[in-house]
């Protein structure tokens, strides 16, 4: 180990140091009640369907429901807790989950559950998660200092992987013991601690802006332009799409491995998720020191490449205790590549559009397994689980290649703090918020020495421009005077221009600097905004 890699694993904060914190403690313990509940639920619905349909398709159909409503709602998700109190949509969309958790207990103990019926209610509970995983994952950084980001992400993969050791092994033994019903009714009731836990914890002041707060529709319309010209947030989005289309087959076809393959029931089922929640705690627990070693990008190759294994292990054992074994190393695999790429997905975004970011990263995750869950299930009913897994095992295999270019945690070093550096415009009283489209120009004199860096700064300025909501950048130079160049981007309306000014980052403020160092006017560039008349 060299020296620069010894001093970075010294200044890796502790892995359990977010735990200090006493709301982020608080909530946590909360949040791991909750989801064993949720994993008691998830077994149940699982096992449940294997006796209403034993089609592999129809059983795939489960883990589908679960996450396509993600894939379909987590973008107006994402905006809502951009725009509205988190703490209070996050105790709205709880009760509503105890509620209908508790209608599918009642609903199973009398026996009036069907598989159309199942499903339908797995995707209602599913569509409640949605509109919670953005508003969770946004408010981790108002809990901890950015220095224990990586822990206290690492810290909640694991809370749900405990939750995942405790709750399928005690659903498993449950089932046997007092039947169907009882892991939904434990979950039903598994609501109330974190209800308790929102309720007595108060979400620190953020400043507030003077301006309209957005609407929901054009909120999804900034989130995504940002992550379009977000460099940072692109290439994450490019190693989750590779990496969860292909782990998608180990979730959408274990219960058909334990039942089919295995000769098992719900006990060994159980245990099966309970060693892969064994394994990502333990990965949770070496992974900050870890991933200031070896940096994230090898840590996901590392945790895909122990995901192929699991999958042609899987496709050839039917012996318990190596699938147990397998499990448990799709477990660190797991937490590897999944906490990895929330940290970079997290590190990339300013808080402004923090959930919205977030929410488009959980989109291609639960589209990739939501999708790939359909798929592999219905590859299985077509060529059998065992050919099914070794295809998932090769494409992740295949990935890791395919994808090295897009690095990770490349928003890091940035500072995307609001810079404020941006002067306000002087107007009339005729620039109201409604008016628009606007048009920016700002001018510049650049001597020909400087023209080619200059070029190059005003191409990465164009990104920060397009992820404020600029649109129809394009930068001009003057036929009869070759050192006047003319910077030019339109606005949807007054009102956005304004949210411009509040969205500048510090990383933005040092672009334009750099910029600003090149021009050779006696004055600093004009700048002048055009309104439509």
């Amino acid at each position: 180990m060299d020296a620069k890699k010894t001093t970075e694993s010294a200044k890796a904060p502790s892995a359990w140091a977010p735990l200090a914190r006493p709301a982020f403690a608080v909530l946590w313990t909360a949040t791991i009640v909750s989801n064993i509940g949720t994993w008691m639920h998830d077994v149940g619905a699982g096992w449940l369907m294997t006796d209403l349909s034993p089609s592999p398709l129809v059983v795939a159909a489960v883990q589908a429901a679960t996450t396509l409503p993600v894939f379909l709602f987590a973008l107006p998700a994402g905006a809502l807790a951009d725009i509205v109190d988190r703490r209070k949509l996050l105790l709205i969309v709880n009760a509503i989950l105890g509620v209908v958790a508790g209608i599918l207990a009642f609903l199973v103990s009398f026996g009036m559950v069907t598989p159309t019926l199942l499903l339908l209610i797995t995707f209602i509970m599913g569509t409640g998660a949605a509109f919670m995983a953005p508003a969770w994952q946004a408010v981790v950084p108002q809990l901890v200092p950015r220095q224990e980001l990586t822990a206290a992400i690492a810290l909640n993969s694991m809370g749900i992987n405990v939750s995942r050791a405790i709750g399928p092994a005690l659903a498993g033994f449950l089932i046997v013991a007092y039947g169907l019903a009882t892991p939904f009714f434990i979950n039903a009731l598994s609501v109330v601690g974190i209800i308790a836990a929102l309720l007595w914890w108060r979400q620190p002041r953020i400043a507030e802006s003077q301006l309209p707060p957005e609407q929901v529709g054009s909120a999804i319309v900034a989130g995504l332009r940002y992550a379009l010209n977000s460099r940072p947030v692109a290439w994450t989005l490019i190693r989750a799409l590779g990496f969860f289309i292909f782990a998608s087959a180990f979730w959408a076809l274990i219960p058909l491995i334990v039942r089919n393959v295995l000769k098992g029931g719900p006990t060994l089922y159980g245990i099966l998720l309970g060693c892969l929640g064994a394994g990502a705690v333990a990965g949770a627990v070496a992974l900050p020191k870890l991933k200031a070693r070896f940096g994230p990008d090898i840590t996901v190759a590392a945790g895909s490449i122990g995901t192929a294994t699991v999958l042609a292990i899987l496709s050839f054992t039917d012996n318990p205790i190596l699938a147990a074994i397998a499990c448990g190393l799709a477990g660190v695999s797991w937490i590897a590549v999944l906490s990895s790429l929330q940290v970079s997905a997290q590190t990339a975004l300013p808080n402004w559009v923090r959930a919205r970011g977030l929410s488009i990263f959980l989109t291609v995750f639960f589209g990739a397994m939501s999708g790939g869950s359909l798929i592999w299930g219905k590859v299985a009913t077509l060529v059998g689980i065992p050919t099914t897994l070794l295809v998932a095992a090769a494409g992740a295999l295949l990935m890791i290649p395919l994808t090295w270019r897009a690095k990770l945690n490349q928003g890091e070093t940035l500072d995307l703090t609001p810079s404020m550096h941006w002067p306000q415009p002087l107007v009339s009283d005729e620039a109201t918020h409604d008016r628009g489209p606007v048009m920016i120009q700002v001018t510049y004199e650049i001597a020909e020495k400087d023209r080619a860096n200059f070029i190059t700064l005003m191409n990465e300025l164009s990104a920060a421009r397009r992820r404020g909501g600029g649109y129809g950048w394009t930068l001009m130079q003057d036929a009869a005077d070759p050192s006047r160049f003319v910077e030019t981007w339109c606005e949807v309306s007054w009102l956005y221009h304004l949210r411009h000014h509040e969205r500048v980052t510090g990383a933005d403020h040092a672009v334009q600097d750099r910029i600003l160092a090149l021009h050779r006017g006696s004055d600093p560039p004009v700048v002048t905004h055009l309104i439509r008349a």
